[in-house]
Parts: structure tokens; C-alpha cells; sequence
């Protein structure tokens, strides 16, 4: 159960703190680095989406085992599950978006600062960012909720 959840929040920080930033730095052009991140984003998202349903099943039958009930509206699982459901709009709904655009772009970087597309790019850009950031908050809080149970007697 931890460790779905542990693969699924360190998986969102990498890409938040390492691969995008250095993506970023070290690729010739912003077009190049948004290349390599998508898909790894895409990747993530998946992972996400299996870690959750594991964390959820594993969660339930946990408190079944233990409490009798499966404890469905816990806090820990309605958390997951809002993690889930951004990660669905994430993954089904912002980032197909930005790939359309991003494969009409030769370069973005030469795409006029006030062309509509670019603008439109960069707010789904905001969105994907927003949604991540809330499945990352959402998981650490889980992992504290998660931990700190499993250590109750």
C-alpha cells in the first residue's frame, strides 16, 4: 500500500525536480525539452493510475482485515481518489490538448508571444502544472495519513 503510493508521489517529484528542470537546461531548444517531458509525463500518469487503484484496493482490504469494514470514504482513499480523478483530467484531458498543439509548433520559442495558439498552450501548461502540484500535495498528505495509521496498534 505505502509503496504504491511512495512509487506514484516520488515518481511526480523527479519529474518536478529533476527530469523537467534539467530537460529544460540541457535540451538545445524549449520544443526539445517539452519532447522529452511529455511523454515521461504521460508515462507518470499511467503509473499514477495503476499506483491508485493498487493503494485503493490494497487500502480497503487493510481495514477489512482489520476492521471489518472496508472503509471506503477514509480519508487516505477519498484522497487517492481526488489524486485519481486529477490525474484522469490530466492525462484524458489537458495533455492531449497541449500535444495537438505543441505538434502544430515548429518551435515554440518562434511562435509569436500573443499567437493564439501559443497562449492557449501556455494555459493548459498552467493547468497540467496546477493538477500535478495537487496530486503531489494530495499524496504527501497521504503518506503522512497512511504512515502514521499503520503504526497505530
Amino acid at each position: 500500500m505505502i509503496l504504491s503510493l511512495v512509487v506514484w508521489v516520488g515518481g511526480i517529484s523527479f519529474l518536478s525536480f529533476v527530469e523537467a528542470p534539467t530537460a529544460f537546461r540541457v535540451a538545445p531548444t524549449r520544443h526539445m525539452a517539452g519532447s522529452i517531458v511529455g511523454p515521461s509525463l504521460s508515462l507518470l500518469h499511467w503509473i499514477g493510475l495503476y499506483s491508485g487503484v493498487i493503494f485503493l484496493g490494497s487500502s480497503m482490504l487493510l481495514s477489512s482485515l482489520t476492521t471489518g469494514s472496508a472503509r471506503p470514504f477514509s480519508a487516505r482513499n477519498l484522497f487517492v481518489f481526488f489524486m485519481l480523478l486529477l490525474t484522469v483530467i490530466s492525462q484524458f484531458g489537458v495533455s492531449p490538448k497541449m500535444a495537438a498543439l505543441r505538434t502544430s509548433f515548429q518551435d515554440i520559442d518562434q511562435v509569436a508571444p500573443d499567437d493564439p495558439a501559443r497562449l492557449q498552450f501556455q494555459a493548459l501548461h498552467r493547468w497540467s502544472e496546477r493538477l500535478e502540484g495537487g496530486v503531489l500535495l494530495l499524496g504527501l498528505v497521504t503518506i503522512y495519513l497512511t504512515a502514521s495509521s499503520l503504526g497505530t496498534p
